[in-house]
């Protein structure tokens, strides 16, 4: 067998439901889905009944362990070859698994990372949502529009290991926290060969509030720090351009006090970035109602990481 999918899932059975009917329509079809029931209270038993003709299928039922750990129990009990780990709040395309063989057949990957995407029935929010998390404007690219694919760092809604790596790593070590992107460096300090593969991309169908978005931006800064407890190089000056417009942004009123010139080129600076923003956002997704929103979050994930990663840094040293 080709590939194991690991789905760890918590309370979403209908998520999950969405997941498994796109994996079912897969071109390629060397595979087996191992679900991981990790303490849910409304457990996603109908679900893969409904699935249980049209799919390979392993059910796990455990008690909450976190999601690094439901994957890490998927992955012992999985039969395949490589390992594709996703998250249940994602759908796939139908050559997403055909991609993904191409890919680590012809560039020999031990190891890959996929990126998101807003599918074109998302909400207007979803989208927006999307883009903030990857636009040139925001996040730089790094979750999948990067030149150099060695240079990636897996994303555990989208990410996936042959065995072999599984077995010489022992998996993940932190639960929930930056979990896939420790796990993607000690991947690589191993030897392996990990890399993005673009055409391997899922439709990351967010159901967030602005609200929950914020609060999961801000946990992404805090993670980081958490990743640095076992790598002290995870923290690079790209980490730090948040917590820079954080600083920036905070700075226009205090330039207005005490700097007209600096005042009006904050302001130019900030007006150009905006309208970089939404004019991107509005194209890509072709409505102008994405390109506002997309300014909304866009400020509120830059200011929120921003925000997360010196914070836990100062608790990290006040800690010792």
């Amino acid at each position: 067998m080709k590939f194991s999918v690991i789905i760890p899932v918590f309370n979403r059975p209908d998520e999950l439901r969405e997941l498994l009917h796109s994996l079912s329509n897969q071109i390629f079809t060397d595979f087996e889905v191992v679900v991981i029931e990790d303490g849910s209270l409304i457990n996603s038993s109908d679900v893969i009944s409904n699935f249980a003709d049209l799919l390979q299928l392993q059910y796990l039922v455990q008690v909450n362990t976190g999601q690094g750990f439901a994957r890490n129990n998927g992955m012992k009990i999985a039969n395949g070859d490589f390992f594709v780990i996703l998250d249940s709040d994602v759908i796939l395309p139908n050559d997403y698994l055909q991609e993904l063989a191409k890919a680590i057949d012809s560039r020999n990957l031990n190891a890959f990372g996929g990126p998101d995407a807003a599918d074109k029935d998302f909400t207007a929010l979803q989208k927006a949502m999307d883009f903030a998390m990857t636009s040139f404007w925001t996040t730089g690219g790094i979750r999948g529009k990067m030149k150099d694919p060695a240079k990636y760092q897996a994303r555990g809604f989208n990410m996936g290991v042959s065995r072999k790596v599984f077995e010489t790593t022992a998996g993940f070590v932190d639960p929930n926290q930056g979990e896939d992107i420790e796990w993607s460096i000690r991947i690589k300090k191993a030897g392996f060969k990990l890399e993005l593969v673009k055409n391997a991309f899922v439709y990351h169908k967010r159901k967030n509030t602005l609200k929950s978005f914020a609060k999961q931006a801000f946990s992404f800064g805090r993670n980081r720090v958490n990743v640095s407890r076992f790598h002290p190089e995870a923290i690079k000056l790209v980490h730090w351009l948040p917590s820079a417009f954080l600083l920036f942004s905070l700075s226009i009123p205090i330039f207005f006090i005490g700097s007209k010139p600096l005042f009006h080129l904050s302001i130019a600076v900030f007006i150009t970035w905006s309208v970089g923003v939404v004019l991107s956002s509005a194209v890509q997704n072709k409505s102008a109602k994405v390109g506002v929103l997309s300014w909304f979050t866009s400020v509120l994930q830059l200011w929120s990481y921003g925000l997360g990663l010196p914070l836990e840094l100062l608790r990290k040293y006040v800690k010792g």
